[in-house]
């Protein structure tokens, strides 16, 4: 099993989206693909859909089964944050990577998409930071959104989850005719050393096993 940890620059990059896509085109492809939102907390009144359901649309699993309903919060707050409003017992860090399990077999390619940006809580005792490291991935997948501004969050981004991390960076929402948006990618790929990618079939050609 390819175990990759999807996580974002910052909230509202569309990382769910993206990590559909990337899933849709795998199974296309063939290969088996699971996937799990470990915590997930939403507006009840917001008319769409959460993420865990966005993700098990795309890997035909239950939404229950990507995010338990114990560690599903209705209220636009950080897991940790959103537990307490709501009276709930707080997840930590272990709780939350002990809710990725996986079927026997595993899937061929298992995603784990975080909540917000790395430095957001996610548990009691730490951030998305910390829950990567207790999931260990073959891989971070790193969505960040094309435009102005994105070169700093991904270079703090990358920072914090440390050099010995192999990261594959998706640019949301990229435009070829957009000349900011192709200065980011060649300066991210030819100055930083990144692995950039911009569409959801380009992801999903890395990951495929």
């Amino acid at each position: 099993m390819k175990l990759v940890v999807v996580a974002g620059t910052g909230t509202e990059v569309g990382k769910t989206w993206f990590t559909a896509r990337v899933i849709e085109h795998l199974r296309a492809a063939g290969a088996t693909v699971g996937a799990r939102k470990p915590a997930q907390s939403y507006d009840p009144d917001d008319p769409h859909p959460t993420d865990a359901t966005v993700l098990a649309a795309a890997t035909g699993e239950d939404p229950a089964t990507v995010c338990g309903d114990t560690l599903s919060y209705p209220i636009p707050l950080a897991p940790p944050m959103a537990a307490e409003a709501l009276g709930r017992p707080v997840p930590t860090v272990a709780d939350l990577a002990s809710a990725c399990a996986w079927p026997s077999p595993p899937p061929a390619v298992a995603f784990v998409e975080l909540a917000g940006g790395v430095r957001s809580p996610m548990a009691a005792d730490g951030d998305g930071v910390a829950l990567t490291e207790a999931l260990a991935p073959d891989l971070v997948l790193l969505v960040a959104d094309a435009g102005l501004g994105t070169i700093n969050s991904v270079r703090l981004t990358v920072a914090a989850l440390g050099p010995e991390r192999p990261i594959l960076v998706a640019l949301n929402r990229f435009h070829d005719n957009i000349p900011l948006h192709q200065r980011n990618l060649e300066w991210m790929a030819a100055r930083d050393g990144l692995d950039v990618v911009t569409t959801p079939t380009d992801a999903a050609a890395r990951l495929h096993p």
